[in-house]
């Protein structure tokens, strides 16, 4: 029976959307969720800020009666104008071992774009790059972080059998917690503060709110990552809705921050402990014990890994090392938390200096993920 592509309209279609990877990744002991009413709340346009600066088109495939695929379209308004390119992304974009599932899928988004004035598709990409990036090609057989998803082994096949080309690789390591911290980020860290005056800053919730710390953490994002790949500098608004997402339910103690003289931030690493097998056991629904068990996870029972999820540098202070100041802050509460090794984020593989970062520490290759594209 022929694949039949159908436009999300209704909640129910969209519904159908968010569960379709539940039942593919039924079986599969890699694959953590996202959760569900997270992913609701992003792929309503009314409700995710980032509708106000892109334009999408959400497809369900079918086939024998059944959902077999999914794939959103995204035209980015301001990574387009940015980068001076005319791309409509693909993304959570998901599918059984068939071609002409894929292809089909695919076919949608090229058709979408060509009727927006694109020229060319790329992907997997989200909204911004705080969404899922990137199709796993190299490492299968370990669990996902929460952070970053995980896809089978086919996914790449098909997107290159269908003529797409890589334009960016990014590499995921597994860090391991050293016993003691480094002595040489010890002294480093000590010469940075006498050298220019920064010093580590730990906030409250207070602080969060009435000095707006959340806003000076992705302004200072936005700062460090706007010439990295494809990177949607984020607005006002869109930042508003993050700080009030993540910001909430960020353990603060894992939030450390380093500031110059003038309390100017200039330096953060966000990290949180691993909920990975949280969010299996609950399958994404926070109800009826899914809080439960993030809530264990992130602040009474820790699992063995915490998540790297952004180290990021004011441009003014890169390559001075003022790593070294977040390190030797962490690395103790690690210690103390009984955690066994750090979950990076997704690098990119020619970012020497992200790459650098971990050369005091035993670690190992986790994973490789993959955007392709093609023009048409």
């Amino acid at each position: 029976m022929s694949v039949i592509i159908q436009t999300v309209e209704s909640r129910k279609q969209l519904r159908a959307f968010v569960k379709f990877p539940l039942d593919l990744y039924k079986r599969c002991p890699y694959y953590v969720p996202n959760i569900y009413s997270d992913e609701m709340s992003t792929l309503d346009p009314q409700k995710n800020p980032m509708g106000k600066y892109s334009r999408s088109r959400k497809f369900l495939a079918y086939k024998d009666g059944k959902v077999v695929g999914r794939v959103i379209a995204i035209i980015n308004e301001i990574a387009n104008k940015k980068w001076d390119h005319k791309e409509v992304r693909f993304g959570w974009m998901d599918f059984i071992d068939d071609p002409d599932v894929s292809k089909a899928l695919l076919e949608a988004v090229i058709a979408f774009g060509k009727e927006q004035g694109m020229t060319s598709i790329v992907g997997p990409l989200g909204f911004t790059d705080f969404d899922n990036e990137g199709c796993v090609v190299e490492g299968f057989d370990d669990i996902s972080s929460f952070a970053l998803k995980y896809n089978y082994p086919y996914y790449a096949a098909h997107f290159e059998a269908l003529g797409f080309q890589k334009v960016n690789d990014w590499l995921e390591y597994r860090i391991f917690v050293p016993e003691a911290v480094p002595d040489k980020v010890v002294r480093a860290s000590k010469m940075l503060s006498e050298r220019y005056g920064l010093r580590i800053r730990k906030i409250t919730r207070k602080e969060v709110r009435k000095e707006q710390y959340g806003q000076k953490v992705f302004d200072l994002i936005n700062r460090s990552y706007s010439e990295l790949f494809d990177f949607t500098v984020l607005p006002p608004e869109v930042i508003d809705s993050y700080v009030e997402t993540y910001m909430g339910l960020l353990d603060l103690k894992f939030i450390t921050l380093v500031e110059d003289p003038q309390g100017k931030l200039v330096a953060v690493a966000l990290t949180m402990p691993s909920i990975a097998h949280a969010v299996q056991k609950s399958r994404g629904y926070m109800f009826p014990l899914g809080w439960w068990y993030l809530l264990k996870s992130m602040f009474f029972k820790y699992e063995d890994a915490l998540e790297l999820l952004m180290i990021a540098v004011d441009p003014e202070y890169r390559n001075r090392g003022v790593h070294a100041m977040l390190f030797n802050e962490i690395i103790p509460n690690l210690i103390k938390g009984g955690f066994q090794y750090g979950e990076s984020n997704a690098e990119m593989e020619d970012n020497a200096s992200v790459q650098n970062l971990w050369n005091l520490y035993r670690k190992e290759f986790k994973r490789r993920r993959r955007v392709y594209a093609k023009n048409f």
